[in-house]
């Protein structure tokens, strides 16, 4: 996905739910910081989205422009509507927000910091997010030293965090 592809799925998501803001916290979130980032971290098709109006609007998304829908069959790339809690952030996550405005300055998309969003890929521990996570160390756009600090600062169980520190120390081999 890159910049233009997410505009358009922000525009899409708030004609279909009235809302103006949403927040992105998939790995199309990079897009708030850097508009052109390496492609091997524009690989998704999908945005991670929410609206910030209501919770309900997740199926809303979901349902008209998500996975498998016209819009996705149409443009090759879709929006996954979430919640809040659909991924693990560090304390203060919210005060980062990168904010991303489309042209027309409406709506507003609110993506998550490349550290908070290092931390919530190490915590969902996917391959393809250590893939992301790598990426990111090796085009110097994450510093793993920020990335523990923001870990320390994830509310997670200690085998949880064990299980995060060894996936990062993998990472970092």
């Amino acid at each position: 996905m890159n910049r233009a592809q997410l505009e358009h799925v922000v525009r899409a998501a708030a004609a279909i739910t009235g809302a103006d803001q949403f927040v992105i916290i998939g790995s199309n979130a990079i897009l708030g910081e850097l508009p052109s980032p390496p492609p091997e971290l524009t690989t998704s098709m999908d945005a991670d989205i929410y609206s910030l109006r209501s919770p309900d609007d997740t199926n809303l998304i979901d349902g008209s422009i998500g996975e498998l829908s016209p819009f996705h069959a149409t443009f090759g790339y879709y929006a996954h509507g979430v919640s809040r809690e659909t991924a693990t952030l560090p304390k203060g996550w919210e005060l980062r927000l990168v904010k991303f405005v489309p042209p027309s300055g409406t709506p507003v998309a609110w993506c998550l910091e490349l550290h908070d969003l290092a931390v919530s890929k190490l915590c969902a521990g996917r391959p393809k997010d250590s893939d992301y996570i790598r990426a990111m160390i090796a085009h110097q756009l994450a510093d793993p030293a920020i990335i523990r600090a923001r870990l320390d600062e994830t509310p997670l169980d200690d085998p949880s965090r064990r299980a995060c520190l060894d996936r990062l120390a993998r990472i970092l081999a």
